[in-house]
């Protein structure tokens, strides 16, 4: 990244992803989008056992909805719904928490979380895509696969596509996925998907390339399924404790301007539960609960539309290995369900 292109981002950052830049943004809320009861809504958020995961289970209980709480640690789970249960104030919501567990980065674990889920006829109305990793040394899983990728990208797509047949059942079907706008400085990387020609490995901004990865996924989901809404934002710079131990020089700095977790939360909360997000289109990427631009200006980060489809073909073939349920090309996918 030139030091150019670092500089208006970071500039951008301070405008718009601190605490004073949601204050601002938040003037123009309407209120009124998050007064539904979701009584009959279930959803599943990834990564729920702690930061904006946990803020938007919470939220989403409290407002009358079902959750599945995906955890990689158990045992962080049940401390989480006790603690969502006792900061309620309502024992009985906990039959509403419904806790799995589950590694993202591995893939054949996903497979056979998503069947299990499946086969218990259990709904889903709409899935959060909220769990992610940043590892700053290049590590390599029992699948070979390294480990940002494996959780950040490829773990997102096979539990999104296999998910499929799951949400299609529900009335208005909807997939959030939480990226990050450090993907602005990232143009889409076909050809090094795993990092083994980064000269020297550096976890951000591997970070930064899955985060661009899944904004061109939503795109892409966007024409494959139609008849299901995707959209995926960027929660501006939240105070989590992901950003506490992955960018600890990064915390210390912004500490002061970071936004809270419920700042970071709201836009994720809003796309998943107001009507007025379902009417966007599908397959924008929102801050602040409005779609905003992909690239910086000049947009040197665009990436063909050729470009898009050979990585999503890639990803088809990474992910068949784990599958036996033969996901489909992208020339093959398009939907006239």
């Amino acid at each position: 990244m030139s030091f150019y292109r670092n500089v208006v981002w970071f500039m951008k950052g301070l405008k718009e992803y601190t605490r004073t830049g949601y204050a601002k943004a938040s003037e123009k809320f309407d209120p009124s989008d998050l007064d539904d009861d979701l009584f009959d809504k279930t959803y599943m958020v990834t990564g729920a056992s702690s930061g904006l995961g946990m803020f938007t289970t919470k939220t989403l209980v409290r407002m009358g909805g079902v959750v599945h709480m995906v955890c990689r640690d158990i045992k962080k789970g049940e401390e989480a719904r006790k603690d969502i249960v006792d900061e309620i104030g309502n024992e009985c919501l906990i039959d509403n928490l419904i806790l799995h567990s589950l590694d993202l980065s591995k893939p054949a674990d996903i497979v056979k979380f998503v069947k299990s889920f499946e086969s218990s006829e259990k709904k889903l109305d709409v899935l959060i895509n909220n769990a992610g990793v940043m590892v700053n040394t290049r590590e390599v899983t029992e699948d070979n696969l390294e480990k940002n990728f494996a959780t950040n990208t490829l773990g997102t797509h096979l539990l999104t596509t296999l998910l499929i047949p799951v949400l299609r059942k529900a009335k208005r079907p909807r997939v959030v996925t939480v990226s990050s706008g450090g993907m602005l400085v990232q143009k889409l990387n076909i050809d090094d998907l795993q990092f083994e020609k980064m000269a020297k490995f550096d976890g951000t901004m591997a970070y930064a390339q899955n985060k661009r990865q899944q904004v061109v996924m939503t795109e892409q989901y966007a024409k494959r399924y139609p008849d299901v809404h995707f959209s995926c934002m960027h929660p501006g710079w939240a105070d989590t404790p992901a950003v506490r131990i992955s960018m600890p020089d990064f915390y210390e700095k912004m500490k002061n301007k970071l936004r809270t977790t419920e700042e970071g939360a709201d836009t994720i909360i809003w796309l998943a539960a107001s009507a007025a997000a379902y009417q966007q289109p599908s397959g924008l990427f929102f801050q602040d609960r409005v779609p905003v631009p992909k690239h910086l200006p000049l947009a040197w980060t665009k990436s063909s539309q050729e470009e898009e489809e050979a990585f999503m073909i890639k990803l088809d073939e990474i992910a068949s290995k784990f599958t036996s349920l033969g996901l489909l090309t992208l020339e093959s996918q398009v939907d006239t369900h």
